[in-house]
Order: C-alpha cells, then sequence, then structure tokens
C-alpha cells in the first residue's frame, strides 16, 4: 500500500514539474499589437473580431474587463503568436478603455482595447457624385509643412530629396496648408495616395536603377492600422479630414486589399496558415492575364496566376477566401472610415481580388455608411474588360460587386492621345460610345493625369493649347472629373519617377513658390486660370454635371481654324435661341436656326454656349 501511495506522490511530483517545465518553456504571453484597437457601439458590426499579434499565446483564454464589452469565441494559431477573439460592445457602453485580459499555461497579461464615441454623421461620410472635381495628390511630393518629421528617428535615413525614390519631406500639414489654393481650384475632393506606415528601413527586395527604395507613395504596407511616420500622425490625419470638410472638400483615401509590402510581419509569420496565396518561397507569380477574369472559359492554371499571384514577384498576395484575411480586410476599412470620417474610397488593383469578397465588402461598408461610395482602379483601355468590373449587375460568375465606379481608363488613353499628341478625336467619341457597356458611365472617375503614367505635357507633341482643350473635356463630358497635382501649372515627367516631381514651392527651399501667381511662369498661370475657370464654369452650369443638356461645348482640336455646323436636336433649345460663349472664344453670339447650330472655330480652342436670355 505504502508502495502505491509512493508511486502516486512520484506521478504527481513528476506532472507538477512537468507542468512547471511546460510553462517555463512557453514563457508568459506578450501582446505586440492589437488590430482593431478600437470600436465603436451601435455598429454594424458587432462582435468585432480583435487580432492580437504576441509571443507565447498558445492555449491562451480572453477575458474581457470593463463595464459594456464581452469576450467570445477565441482562436490562437499554431505558432502562438496570433490570437483572434471576438468582443462583442453593448449598445449603450460608454466611451473609454477597457482591457482584454490573456491567460495561458505561461502566464497572464493585458491587451489594451477601447470603446470609442461614434464621430458625428453630419458632413462627413459623404461619398462623391458629378458634382465634385476630384484632385490626386501623393502627400510625400506635394507640400512639405513639418520639417520635424522629415528624418523620424524610426526610420532615419530614408529621407533624400536628391533620390527620386526616396522621402521628399511632404505630409498632412502641406496639404492642410494648402487647402485653400485646392478651395480657389475649384477642388471639392482630394484623393491621397495611401498612408499606411510603411517599412522603416531601405528597402533592398525592390530594387530600381541599382539602388533601394523607400515606400514613400505608400503602397507597400506594413501596417494596415498605422500611420507612416514621414506624413504625420493620425491625430493630424484627423485634423486634415476636419479641415478640407470645413472648406466644403471631401477626403478619399487610397485603399489597397490586394496585397502587403513584403516586409510586413505576416509575410514570414502568417495569422493563419492561408493567410497569403503561397509563401516567400512558394508562390506564384503574376503573369497579369487579365482578360482571363471574365472569361468562362479561361483555363484554371494562368486565372490562378493572374488573381493569386504575387505582383512583380515579391509583393505578397493576401488570400480573401481566408476567412479571418476576410475579416481583417472589411474590418480594417470600417475602422478608416469611422475612425477619420473619410468620404470615399479609390481601390487600389482591383480586378485581381475575388468578386465575392468585393460583394461582402462593399455590402459591408454600406450596412454602416449608405452615401459612402468607392472607385477602383482596373488599369486597361478596353472598356469590354473594365466595365465588367462596375457593380450594378451579375457577372457569368453570378456576383454583383457592388462597386460604384471605376476610374474610367479606356477614355483616358484616347484622351492622352487626342489632345496631347494631336490626334484625331474619332477615338475619344468611339470611346464614349461604349457607355451602354457601364451600369452606371455618369459615375465614371475621368482623369487626364495619374500617378503611374507619364505627365500629360510630356506626352509626344504636348502644349498648354493641348492641355487646356484636354481638361475642358473632361470638365464637361459626363463623369466625375479628377485632376492630377501639378497638371494644373503644366508639371513634365515621362515616366513613373518623374510624373511623382515635387511641386515647385511646396518645400522650404525651393527656388519658387507655384502654389502662387508670382511664383508661375506666364505658361503655367495661363493653363491654371484656364482649369480654374472651367471648375468654376461646371460647378455654375447644371447640364456640365447631370440633367439634359442644355449647354453646347465644342472642341476643334484642329491645327487650324474649322467651321462647324451641328443639329441640336435632343437638347432644349429652341429656333431662334441665342447662344454666349462663356470661354470668349466665339465672340459673337450663336443663334439656333432651323434646328442648327453654325460656327467657326481657332485652331486647338473651344466654347462653351449657354442660351442668352431674352
Amino acid at each position: 500500500m505504502n508502495n502505491i501511495k509512493l508511486t502516486r506522490l512520484t506521478l504527481l511530483v513528476v506532472f507538477l514539474l512537468s507542468a512547471v517545465s511546460l510553462c517555463a518553456a512557453q514563457g508568459v504571453p506578450e501582446v505586440f499589437k492589437v488590430e482593431p484597437p478600437n470600436w465603436w457601439p451601435g455598429h454594424s458590426i458587432n462582435p468585432v473580431r480583435v487580432m492580437i499579434r504576441g509571443r507565447n499565446l498558445s492555449g491562451a483564454r480572453v477575458e474581457a474587463h470593463g463595464a459594456g464589452i464581452k469576450a467570445g469565441l477565441t482562436r490562437v494559431n499554431a505558432t502562438g503568436t496570433y490570437l483572434f477573439v471576438d468582443v462583442l460592445i453593448d449598445r449603450n457602453a460608454a466611451p473609454g478603455a477597457r482591457r482584454l485580459h490573456i491567460t495561458s499555461a505561461g502566464g497572464a497579461t493585458d491587451a489594451p482595447f477601447e470603446v470609442s464615441a461614434p464621430l458625428s454623421r453630419a458632413g462627413r461620410f459623404q461619398g462623391f457624385s458629378p458634382d465634385d472635381v476630384i484632385y490626386l495628390i501623393m502627400p510625400d511630393r506635394f507640400s512639405d509643412g513639418d520639417p520635424a518629421n522629415n528624418d523620424p528617428p524610426q526610420s532615419r535615413g530614408l529621407y533624400n530629396r536628391a533620390n527620386k525614390f526616396y522621402y521628399h519631406g511632404g505630409d498632412f500639414q502641406g496639404v492642410i496648408n494648402h487647402l485653400p489654393y485646392l478651395k480657389d481650384l475649384g477642388v471639392t475632393a482630394i484623393w491621397l495616395t495611401p498612408w499606411y506606415d510603411n517599412v522603416n528601413h531601405p528597402d533592398e527586395i525592390e530594387k530600381k536603377e541599382g539602388g533601394t527604395t523607400t515606400g514613400f507613395h505608400g503602397y507597400g504596407a506594413v501596417d494596415f492600422y498605422g500611420v507612416e511616420e514621414h506624413f504625420g500622425t493620425l491625430a493630424t490625419l484627423r485634423e486634415l479630414v476636419d479641415a478640407a470638410h470645413r472648406l466644403g472638400i471631401k477626403v478619399i483615401q487610397d485603399e489597397v486589399r490586394n496585397h502587403t509590402g513584403p516586409y510586413h510581419p505576416w509575410v514570414d509569420d502568417s495569422p493563419t496558415p492561408t493567410w497569403y496565396n503561397g509563401t516567400r518561397a512558394r508562390h506564384l507569380k503574376n503573369v497579369f492575364q487579365t482578360w482571363m477574369l471574365h472569361d468562362p472559359y479561361a483555363e484554371d492554371r494562368s486565372r490562378r496566376e493572374t488573381m493569386e499571384g504575387w505582383f512583380l514577384d515579391f509583393l505578397p498576395d493576401l488570400n480573401q477566401h481566408d476567412e479571418e484575411a476576410s475579416r481583417y480586410l472589411r474590418q480594417n476599412t470600417l475602422w478608416w472610415i469611422g475612425a477619420i470620417g473619410i468620404d470615399g474610397i479609390r481601390e487600389d488593383t482591383w480586378q485581381y481580388v475575388p468578386n465575392d469578397f468585393w460583394r461582402d465588402w462593399t455590402a459591408a461598408i454600406k450596412r454602416e455608411y449608405p452615401n459612402f461610395r468607392v472607385f477602383g482602379e482596373v488599369k486597361d483601355g478596353d472598356p469590354v474588360h473594365v466595365s465588367f468590373f462596375q457593380g450594378g449587375a451579375k457577372r457569368f460568375d453570378g456576383v454583383d460587386s457592388g462597386l460604384d465606379s471605376l476610374l474610367d481608363f479606356p477614355l483616358f488613353y484616347p484622351v492622352r492621345r487626342a489632345f496631347g499628341e494631336g490626334g484625331n478625336v474619332k477615338e475619344v467619341v468611339q470611346a464614349l460610345a461604349k457607355d451602354y457597356l457601364y451600369a452606371n458611365p455618369g459615375l465614371l472617375v475621368t482623369l487626364v493625369g495619374g500617378h503611374d503614367d507619364g505627365r500629360f505635357m510630356s506626352e509626344r507633341g504636348a502644349t498648354i493649347a493641348g492641355s487646356k482643350l484636354a481638361h475642358i473635356f473632361i470638365l464637361t463630358t459626363r463623369g466625375v472629373p479628377q485632376l492630377y497635382y501639378g497638371d494644373e501649372i503644366a508639371m513634365t515627367g515621362p515616366d513613373e519617377p518623374t510624373t511623382r516631381q515635387d511641386f515647385p514651392g511646396g518645400f522650404p527651399v525651393d527656388a519658387r513658390n507655384a502654389f502662387t501667381k508670382a511664383g508661375r511662369t506666364p505658361e503655367e498661370q495661363e493653363l491654371f486660370e484656364h482649369i480654374r475657370r472651367m471648375t468654376r464654369l461646371r460647378a455654375e452650369l447644371e447640364p456640365l454635371r447631370r440633367g439634359s443638356a442644355s449647354v453646347v461645348v465644342i472642341i476643334n482640336n484642329d491645327a487650324k481654324p474649322a467651321a462647324f455646323e451641328f443639329s441640336i436636336a435632343g437638347t432644349n433649345l429652341k429656333d431662334g435661341a441665342r447662344l454666349g460663349d462663356r470661354l470668349d472664344t466665339i465672340k459673337t453670339d450663336t443663334r439656333v436656326e432651323h434646328g442648327l447650330i453654325k460656327v467657326s472655330m481657332p485652331a486647338r480652342s473651344a466654347a462653351v454656349l449657354v442660351a442668352q436670355e431674352r
């Protein structure tokens, strides 16, 4: 009997020693990152799934400490580095700090969490429409309003204005400082390229021209809940949004749901085994066979390489069919909207993400923010291809993506060829003739320039006259016009690096300040005044934005004068009506006779004819 007791005692001691060894081996749980760090009572997503990155989280349990919240389902990945927990927030929970208490065999720790008061909906979450004029800004290259963040302590050595692939100092404060300039130009919405936190050291993976690069452009996120320190802080970003709203200017966020940067912590320690499509060591390379995405007969391997392949073989492709990754991405979008009060999203690389994910993502946005709108980037000149991705119709896959709008690249390329190179406008007319392919062509975002293409003024044969005509066209045709920073002063740059040059005068040591009339050349001032005049005409004349036509826009793109005679059938203009040219190209009134208008136009000129009061 004593031997049995001794044996039992020995087993107990061994068990206790084993338990102590296990605890020592696992260690005390540690928390590195909580995503999202806060949420709102009364939100359409409840519970919110919180992802905690840390160490020694295996076997952990979570208890919510603080009034008005509860912890639900908890999951931990196989390596014990990511914990997922559902946090239920009572509708009447008061704003304030809470704690998620984490207990494991190795000990206990707390993860901070906050219940936040929702932002007022007045003047926020507005969406965009043809009433708007969007202005695209790359923050790093627009204006340096706060030199203190040029070389932040956590990312020393990435600031160098002499290097076109490094940070140049532009920031949120620089945008704030020039909101009055944008207001004067006639801008009603600003689109900022991504403000996500990017890698804090030189990028040795994406090298260009034999040297290292940086994430100044914002598209290589290492933290989807972080703000790039070279641009400022979350508080300054909120101040920017509020300051813009006070001036009647909306804010559009540039988002990326398709991929992360190559240095994101997830790449070498993924939250789930299928978080990405593939791994750093073994993945498909994107072959960009995009037409296969709407081809019901496409070969599966090439379709997968296009949908799941890593961009340029190094940008990790997120797997939106992973349940946790999908939920993370939806919540992250809603967090940015709710945290700073933005009005719209431009979604990068739209076509490389599955339609069924977009369906759920857009539905989640609309449930919480019904007026909010999104436009996607499908960089292709074929309207058959691009129109496939606009929401409002189910495609062969049975899915309606719910996407409001798209960048109108099928119109962009003909516009550049016609007005930049001085080509035939027939291509432009033919592009508009394909509008029947779109569920809502009136909401397409039209453009003359952007950050991924050479500048308009660097097109072969481009002139100020051509730029004026191109801007007249997008500011008077259907859609939502988008201007690119610096195009209003005829900035040049033939390729991607040079199209992203600094705005002259946005930086303390610049030789001149093109934000002011005194700092512009006569040609720059001519183009600036022209675009400002056109934005004001668009705002004044409703037919330039919506409704049945009662304004006649005439463009002569030829290098010689031309006479026009054309019918005004389909307008509300009657015989005998007198039309005056708001651009003063035609010096005398034009009269409607027998349903026709006859005009003579100088070379490379335009007119905006408006009915005169009798």
